[in-house]
């Protein structure tokens, strides 16, 4: 006997039920999370995206990379192979038809275990849909959703209803679901990141030093030990994989983590400042609103009462 695969209103639905007003919902599975949001946004909202899989069932998104963007609805999913600053924003969205994401966080480990089962990817096709401006070794990118993948979706959600299935299936459904990632056109890219002694891979273990570290001064030929390259080679791969150096990531990172102490926290500006590696005032307020477009006492006031699903794909 045939089944129908299950459609995006199906998915929806599901979602929906999960996530029954605007945020980010966690879910009983560990690295699931669903997202929703009643109405598109206005201002770009900044965040590490982590490695992770995001599949819309309803609405549209764009996300920006530097100069970059990439666009990405119920038709395409999107993937971040390592945890990327990124600015986003949702363009499709109404309290009848909200926005709604589900989002898997990759584990390293499940990733490399199915490259090593599965063998390779097809190569990268080009070009690649929603993305402007798209490099082959980006971080991120978008692809066209199939039907298996909305199936295993579909399958994964199903078991939030029934916890008595979740310890035996589970797993199962996740790496299901990571398995359609990497036979995708555009799997090869996050294989990459889980074969030892890629490039690709050493980056990504320089951007875990980094996250760990960014509070700390940064010495890009400590960093490139630290990933077993040249400083040279460090640069090069870095920006490739994320479109910008490693002291730009850093402060990213920096402004990113300042930013939460203040709105989270309520931390003074020079403290949170301080807290995330500044040790000029001027230079972290100054840096700060370049890049929120506000200062960080008036920023932080008015972000505290922005739905948290903003800041994430």
């Amino acid at each position: 006997m045939t089944t129908s695969m299950p459609d995006t209103d199906t998915l929806s639905a599901m979602l929906s039920r999960h996530a029954p007003r605007e945020g980010v919902w966690p879910t009983a599975l560990p690295r699931l999370w669903i997202i929703r949001l009643d109405a598109p946004g206005g201002e770009l909202a900044h965040a590490v995206q982590p490695a992770s899989l995001c599949v819309i069932a309803q609405g549209a998104k764009e996300v920006l990379l530097g100069d970059e963007r990439y666009v990405y609805d119920a038709t395409r999913f999107m993937v971040f192979t390592t945890d990327l600053p990124v600015s986003a924003r949702v363009t499709e969205a109404t309290p009848a038809q909200p926005y709604l994401c589900l989002r898997l966080d990759f584990d390293a480990e499940e990733v490399a275990e199915l490259v090593a089962r599965s063998g390779p990817p097809k190569a990268p096709v080009a070009p690649r849909e929603g993305g402007e401006g798209d490099d082959p070794g980006r971080g991120l990118f978008v692809s066209a959703v199939t039907s298996e993948m909305l199936d295993a979706s579909a399958r994964l959600m199903r078991l939030l209803d029934h916890p008595e299935d979740q310890a035996a299936l589970a797993a199962m459904a996740m790496r299901e679901l990571v398995y359609r990632v990497l036979r995708s056109d555009q799997g090869e890219r996050l294989a990459q990141v889980a074969r030892a002694d890629s490039q690709t891979q050493r980056v990504h273990r320089a951007i875990r030093w980094l996250k760990a570290h960014y509070a700390q001064p940064l010495r890009i030929e400590s960093l490139a030990k630290e990933a077993h390259m040249s400083a040279s080679s460090l640069h090069h791969h870095f920006r490739a994989l994320t479109s910008m150096s490693p002291l730009q990531y850093q402060k990213q990172l920096r402004l990113q983590e300042a930013r939460r102490l203040l709105i989270a926290e309520g931390l003074e500006v020079a403290r949170a400042g301080h807290a995330v590696g500044y040790e000029s005032p001027s230079q972290f307020s100054r840096e700060y609103s370049r890049l929120y477009g506000a200062p960080p006492s008036r920023d932080a006031a008015k972000r505290r009462d922005t739905p948290a699903a903003r800041f994430t794909a």
